[in-house]
């Protein structure tokens, strides 16, 4: 594929099973640690460091979208200084200046908007309070929020298989056009729709995507993502 970079965004069970994803891919992918999954922040800090002090790239990230999350979220990566942050998109620009704050200027971080129902226009009420409302915004009002504050990457959750594409190329669209070039569609992907979803996004003018591709990847079995698989799946962008 063309003058676009594919990142992919993985679970691990455990720490070997992260590390053997990482060889595998050859370092071409986030390994996602949600915060929602602990008990508390400082479990989720400690496995954090965990995972970076044997050089795999963390993604921060709340848990399935829940936006009761955000200020672990925040607490746990200006704790870590991760390479990649997931945040709703009320507190990206929050998060952004918290990291910044701590001398982190190498952390991503995105920012998390809804398809509202048809192309041209989402929903940027992701937060705890917000997220009652259900008003919708044009994709280029929220593309130039985003640029506003300095966020570097839209996640765009539930992308749901390939029933949303108009919207994503939209949102894809509007956000090139504030110099946002990279672009995270999750919610819904799996090994099969996630090439259409990759194509829609470079077609519009992404440079980067990352989708996230967790529970298709995942062996029911034994809890393990498949390291051979998501090799694979990498290797065919």
């Amino acid at each position: 594929m063309k003058n676009v970079t594919v990142r992919l965004n993985l679970l691990a069970k455990d720490r070997q099973n992260a590390l053997d994803i990482v060889e595998a891919t050859e370092g071409q992918v986030y390994i996602g640690i949600m915060v929602k999954n602990f008990n508390s922040i400082d479990e989720a800090v400690e496995q954090i460091l965990d995972f970076q002090q044997a050089k795999i790239p963390v993604s921060v990230g709340l848990g399935a979208g829940d936006p009761l999350q955000w200020k672990r979220v925040v607490e746990a990566a200006i704790r870590t200084k991760p390479v990649h942050v997931n945040q709703v998109f009320p507190a990206a620009g929050y998060t952004l200046g918290a990291l910044k704050g701590v001398g982190s200027d190498h952390t991503m971080v995105n920012a998390l908007i809804s398809p509202a129902g048809g192309p041209g226009r989402v929903s940027v009420c992701t937060g705890p309070e917000s997220r009652n409302f259900q008003d919708a915004i044009s994709c280029d009002a929220a593309a130039a929020m985003l640029k506003e504050v300095g966020v570097h990457s839209v996640k765009f959750y539930p992308i749901e298989g390939q029933s949303r594409l108009d919207e994503v190329a939209e949102m894809v669209r509007a956000s090139v056009r504030q110099g946002i070039t990279i672009f995270e569609p999750t919610g819904g992907i799996d090994i099969h729709s996630v090439h259409k979803v990759v194509d829609v996004c470079a077609e519009n003018g992404a440079t980067i995507v990352i989708p996230h591709i967790y529970t298709a990847l995942v062996d029911t079995t034994t809890g393990l993502t498949d390291p051979r698989q998501a090799a694979k799946l990498l290797a065919s962008f």
